[in-house]
């Protein structure tokens, strides 16, 4: 029987390690240990990307790779379930509706999902839907990819609704004169957009104008769009996935490459114990980045004034 395995790209789209952490990994700890196809490429055999998705899981959850490369593939399931034990296990009445969007998901039936969904939209208003809902809802999902009890293709499936119902709400706004005018994007290695699209919705909700440029964009492109777009503000999320040691230069760099009267705010979970940073405004919660755009109106002045979208 033949055994499936994985070319390095492949490894590197289902496990989200680069190739280059692959190759370094096989050097430094001689895991993983591909095969070779006729013409010399690596080929992963299965149980190998398994184990590597359990690392990955628990190198987001903050243990170090060398340790767990080291670890039997039984204990870091262990370690995985241990985890998932851990969490909270007593529900309000609305906690048992976010179980039940999660089980539709699992269950993947995307109709319901989609239904049940724009049922709470329309009960809870956008403002609340992006709070309430799809904020602890996403967080849920990322727990249940940590701990295995979702796939990677349910993620996904979450992932990609909830875009298409955000954006139709977003596009669904009163138009009109809107102010600032804010940048919304993640730098390279960031590729998680719903953070971005929830804010988005928020300061779209309280009057802003607001410019996605999607994910992953380098660095001096957000600087030339910034400048042609005459932002007033540039908005970028990181989620707890992205190494956060890199976030601080990161920024600097991008404070350097953005004119002096362009804001940078930065939001996601992956900020929230990050030290102050010159030049840098962090939004810690959904309250606080209303409070930066509350702030940023009353520091330009009645000209900044717009009508909210109720």
């Amino acid at each position: 029987m033949n055994i499936p395995s994985f070319n390095i790209a492949a490894v590197e789209r289902d496990t989200g390690l680069s190739k280059d952490v692959l190759r370094m990994w096989e050097r430094r700890y001689g895991f993983p240990q591909p095969d070779r196809d006729n013409n010399g490429e690596r080929c992963y055999p299965a149980d190998q990307v398994e184990r590597l998705r359990l690392i990955k899981r628990l190198m987001d959850a903050g243990h170090r790779p060398g340790k767990l490369i080291a670890t039997p593939v039984e204990e870091l399931t262990g370690f995985v379930s241990r985890r998932a034990k851990a969490r909270p296990g007593n529900e309000s009445s609305d906690g048992s509706e976010l179980s039940d969007l999660l089980a539709l998901i699992k269950q993947h039936d995307s109709n319901g999902f989609q239904q049940a969904m724009q049922q709470r939209l329309a009960r809870q208003g956008l403002q609340r839907f992006v709070q309430d809902t799809i904020a602890p809802l996403t967080f849920r999902v990322g727990e249940a990819w940590e701990d295995g009890s979702v796939e990677v293709f349910e993620e996904h499936l979450f992932t990609e609704l909830t875009k298409r119902l955000l954006r139709q709400a977003i596009a669904g706004l009163p138009s009109g004169q809107r102010s600032p005018r804010i940048l919304l994007t993640s730098v390279p290695d960031e590729p998680h957009v719903l953070g971005l699209l929830m804010v988005e919705a928020l300061f779209a909700l309280e009057g802003a104008e607001c410019i996605p440029l999607g994910t992953q964009m380098p660095l001096l492109e957000i600087g030339r769009a910034a400048s042609a777009h005459r932002a007033h503000v540039v908005a970028l999320s990181f989620s707890v996935a992205f190494p956060q040691r890199q976030i601080p230069g990161l920024l600097q760099q991008l404070r350097m490459v953005l004119a002096p009267e362009i804001e940078l705010w930065v939001g996601g979970g992956g900020i929230q114990r990050l030290a102050p940073i010159e030049g840098v405004l962090l939004l810690t919660s959904f309250d606080s980045a209303v409070t930066a755009l509350t702030d940023w109106r009353l520091a330009a002045g009645p000209s900044a004034s717009v009508k909210v979208a109720a």
